[in-house]
């Protein structure tokens, strides 16, 4: 890009202007990174909510009159796994190798589907037995920070299938590797998230 100039005893003076290159895809990851911070402002604001509130029964059952810890141990573990199977998926993409990477995700959205069937019936237990988000502060902010972090993984999966049609139409070209390591990023978030949850709210919560 040129632009000119003019000096006192001379004509004009053209200088040009180069403009500075950007890698493909940097304002996506940019972006996404940013998303990223705002969700965990969200989940620390649950958090936060869940430690001056989970201690409120309001002479409702406490987290030991509710908690399974075996039961949420391998739920526990089967989002652990995911986060390991979704690793293969991308050092298969990394190689080009599209079956492998469909498959390792198809793999993935097992385990995920798994942590929600769980959960959901977790869910369904607690407020068969009378612990509805209504009974006190501690379920309140038990099922609002519990349940926010099922959505996000819901929304994963949607995400994820998603992805492998797009792989499946267009196979492993530059916009679908980009898509592939955000959903790598959003998911692994997702894991050490609820490592956070298992500790605090279960754990912790089973020794009040």
């Amino acid at each position: 890009m040129a632009s000119t100039a003019t000096t006192a005893d001379a004509g004009p003076v053209f200088y040009l202007e180069e403009e500075h290159a950007h890698a493909e895809g940097g304002s996506t990851m940019l972006g996404f990174w940013l998303y990223l911070m705002s969700d965990c402002l969200i989940f620390a604001m649950l958090f936060a909510a869940f430690g001056v509130l989970g201690g409120n029964y309001a002479a409702g059952p406490a987290p030991k009159d509710l908690f399974d810890l075996g039961l949420v141990a391998v739920n526990t573990t089967m989002l652990l796994l995911s986060s390991i199977t979704y690793g293969f998926a991308m050092l298969t993409m990394d190689k080009g190798r599209v079956g492998a990477t469909q498959a390792w995700l198809g793999v993935t959205m097992l385990f995920g589907l798994a942590f929600l069937s769980i959960e959901l019936y977790e869910f369904a237990h607690m407020i068969h037995e009378g612990a509805t988000p209504q009974r006190s502060a501690f379920l309140s902010s038990f099922f609002t920070l519990v349940g926010t972090h099922g959505l996000h993984v819901t929304f994963g999966i949607v995400w994820m299938v998603t992805l492998m049609v797009q792989v499946a139409r267009h196979s492993l070209i530059e916009a679908n590797r980009r898509r592939l390591m955000c959903l790598s990023m959003f998911w692994h978030f997702l894991d050490v998230v609820w490592i956070g949850v298992f500790t605090f709210v279960y754990l912790m919560g089973t020794l009040r």
